[in-house]
């Protein structure tokens, strides 16, 4: 396969740039990781703190197939199944007839679902604000286009997720 013209002019300092970027995406994934394992294993709710990714993408992408959720998560169909049991049982998701075919299920978020997620937004949001509560406005702002970017870059330049996304 030919290098794309993106890849035809990559210089070494471009490289080495790349290489911190990679080393602090991996310091930011810990940090959140560790933010996660500090906090208990469920939320006040009960709700494993994992399943709230199910959620999201209810909420963000709408009602959607086991199978597709677990491609977007990528996890395996049976955790995704036990996860949205346990969302369907606190009443956060429900499961709907699939138009396109009567003998599959979608699940969707639940009006209580939507409650509790914005609940666990708010919780974030306070959380990042007060991480950033020294950092000038112009930087809060600068670092949400660039992290947009850099995402945005990343779904492009990845084959699957390019697939995925066009006509988004």
């Amino acid at each position: 396969m030919a290098p794309s013209l993106r890849e035809e002019g990559i210089t070494t300092t471009a490289l080495d740039v790349a290489d911190e970027l990679g080393v602090q995406l991996v310091r930011l994934m810990r940090m959140v990781h560790k933010g996660r394992s500090m906090a208990a294993k469920q939320g006040p709710d009960g709700i494993e703190r994992s399943a709230y990714s199910i959620l999201l993408c209810l909420i963000h992408d709408g009602p959607q197939r086991t199978s597709k959720l677990a491609d977007a998560l990528h996890a395996e169909i049976s955790t995704i199944s036990r996860q949205s049991g346990s969302l369907v049982q606190h009443g956060l998701v429900e499961r709907l007839a699939d138009p396109e075919d009567g003998r599959a299920c979608l699940l969707a978020p639940t009006r209580e679902g939507l409650r509790v997620f914005e609940e666990n937004r708010k919780l974030r949001n306070k959380w990042l604000a007060t991480v950033m509560a020294d950092w000038p406005e112009e930087d809060r702002r600068t670092l949400n286009h660039l992290l947009d970017r850099l995402n945005s870059d990343i779904q492009e330049n990845t084959p699957q997720m390019a697939d995925q996304n066009k006509g988004l």
